[in-house]
């Protein structure tokens, strides 16, 4: 299957210049991605481009991906309402080499002719003087046909700078120098890139009579219409130091049925028989979610590891099944993940010390019951737990000996509602 008809059947491919399929069948062609270094991390919205070049590379094609260390500096406006803060050049380095370092877990960069390539728009745009550029690039888009793009026209109501105007003139340059010095033939993004992608066809056919491509892909939204890419604490984040392992499974596993069956095409590997393989048995028992589980499982392995899934697998395994040992065991930040959002009390050392009395413990220290009437009701009726072991005896204290790793007390109110106490 060629790379084009894997993005059909996927769903993924959106728009493409006429011209392109037949170009990427007979011949061996390079094309570029760009990612905007606003942060030193990517995160899942930029996954689908990334998916986009190593399956790219996988066709047999060599992928190049660019990173904005010029463009990073104006802002691209697309798909935007406002004007970005402008980055630094310190900050812009970091940046930069945060996302080498993610790009290269997903793109083979030893492959012989279609090996990935690395490429910084800085290292060609640092020297250009302004003088310069508006001769041998500016002259050549009029402003009427920049201002047709949507990039422009959605932005002009509310106002938009020259530094953000020429945006797009900057990656049509781009485009122009991997086009003359790379034989780059082919830009790829997603479908709010259209117009800035065009606009560096049309500089490579007017300044040096070439001819190049464009192809882009679906932005994906979920089905709800929320936007995608953000869990309820914000962003998910490709870095396990911005997003753990656990919270990055625990998001493609709360998908929707919906939105897993479209996820599934747009960020694995599996194959379309795999894939249908996997909608049958969901089908089958919903129930078990099959789809989010293949998917979690595929897509965390890649991004993190084999071993980064096992952990969080485990971790989550322990929420509804786990021991008090099997809690004690977790490090204090899988922890704090596993139990995110559970209302948390502070309790002191010192009264723990000396212990409290179980139906103050919940009633007045937490406040997890409204009275020590109603804890003693569910105390008795075995609905109250501390660490995962049911707690019978309404008389009992709770001391420093009921702690995890002597610094956290968890208890379970029912089957659903938990509540942590932290020991100060």
């Amino acid at each position: 299957m060629n790379f084009v008809e894997e993005l059909k059947w996927r769903g993924i491919l959106h728009d493409i210049m006429p011209g392109t399929e037949e170009l990427l069948t007979k011949e061996t062609v390079s094309a570029y991605i760009g990612f905007d270094p606003t942060a030193d991390s990517l995160h899942v919205g930029s996954l689908a481009q990334i998916m986009t070049l190593l399956r790219f590379q996988k066709a047999g094609h060599k992928p190049i991906a660019l990173i904005g260390g010029a463009t990073g500096m104006v802002g691209d406006p697309s798909g935007k309402s406002e004007e970005r803060n402008l980055l630094d050049e310190e900050a812009l380095n970091k940046n930069i080499a945060g996302i080498k370092k993610q790009l290269e877990k997903f793109l083979d960069f030893n492959a012989g002719k279609n090996g990935a390539e690395l490429v910084n728009n800085y290292d060609w745009m640092k020297d250009f003087s302004f003088l310069t550029f508006i001769r041998e690039v500016g002259k050549h888009l009029t402003v009427s046909y920049m201002m047709a793009k949507d990039s422009v026209k959605n932005r002009l109501e509310n106002g938009m700078s020259f530094t953000e105007f020429s945006y797009q003139l900057l990656q049509a340059y781009d485009f122009y120098y991997l086009y003359k010095n790379k034989n780059c033939k082919l830009q790829m993004g997603g479908s709010d890139q259209w117009g800035n992608i065009t606009s560096g066809t049309e500089l490579i056919r007017r300044k040096s009579g070439g001819e190049a491509f464009a192809l882009t892909t679906q932005l994906i939204k979920k089905s709800d219409g929320s936007k995608f890419g953000k869990s309820e604490s914000g962003n998910v984040w490709l870095d396990k130091a911005k997003t753990s392992p656990y919270k990055f499974l625990q998001f493609w596993l709360n998908a929707s049925d919906e939105d897993a069956k479209t996820y599934i095409k747009y960020f694995t590997l599996l194959s379309k028989e795999e894939i249908e393989k996997i909608e049958v048995a969901h089908a089958l028992a919903p129930h078990e979610r099959h789809l989010q589980k293949a998917l979690a499982k595929d897509v965390t392995i890649r991004v993190h590891s084999e071993a980064d899934y096992n952990s969080a697998i485990e971790a989550t395994e322990i929420l509804f099944k786990g021991s008090v040992e099997d809690l004690a065991k977790l490090n204090e930040e899988t922890f704090l993940d596993v139990f995110d959002g559970v209302p948390m009390f502070d309790i002191s050392k010192a009264e723990l010390t000396a212990g409290i009395g179980l139906l103050d413990f919940l009633a007045e220290k937490t406040k997890i019951f409204p009275s020590k009437g109603e804890a003693r009701k569910m105390v008795q009726a075995g609905g109250v737990s501390v660490n995962k072991q049911k707690w019978d005896d309404e008389k009992g204290n709770v001391t420093l000996n009921n702690t995890l790793n002597n610094k956290y007390i968890l208890v379970q109110k029912g089957k659903k509602n938990y509540f942590l106490c932290k020991v100060n």
